[in-house]
């Protein structure tokens, strides 16, 4: 978990999975041409070469050769370890406020077990 955690919290990286995303299959050089033309992203190949290796060392892209091409794919299947460890968190509540669960949806009264702001002097 830590490596994918890694691998998605750099924001090169990340530039790089939205690229193979797109357009999965790309050889080093393309996906260089692709964040120099798109994004403005000017790293040497070797630093995006070592982008990649993180990319693939936490499951996100694997890469096949091909004679002399190497060409890397994405793979965000290992996404779903993050959804089975953190399951529905953030979705519980609001869920069950949209159905008059636990709280009312007006802004201006507090949710249930809410502590209210405290009016007066500061102690």
């Amino acid at each position: 978990m830590e490596e994918l955690l890694k691998a998605l919290a750099d924001p090169t990286r990340a530039v790089i999975l939205d690229e193979l995303v797109e357009h999965t299959g790309q050889t080093l050089f393309e996906i260089c041409n692709r964040l120099s033309s798109r994004h403005g992203i000017n790293p040497s190949r070797q630093a995006i070469s070592q982008h990649l290796q993180v990319l693939e060392a936490a499951g996100l892209v694997r890469s096949e050769r091909s004679g002399r091409y190497k060409f890397h794919y994405v793979d965000t299947a290992p996404l779903l370890r993050i959804t089975e460890r953190w399951p529905n968190a953030g979705r519980q509540d609001s869920t069950r406020e949209a159905d008059g669960i636990g709280g009312t949806t007006d802004p201006g009264v507090p949710r249930a077990g809410a502590l209210p702001a405290s009016k007066g002097k500061k102690p």
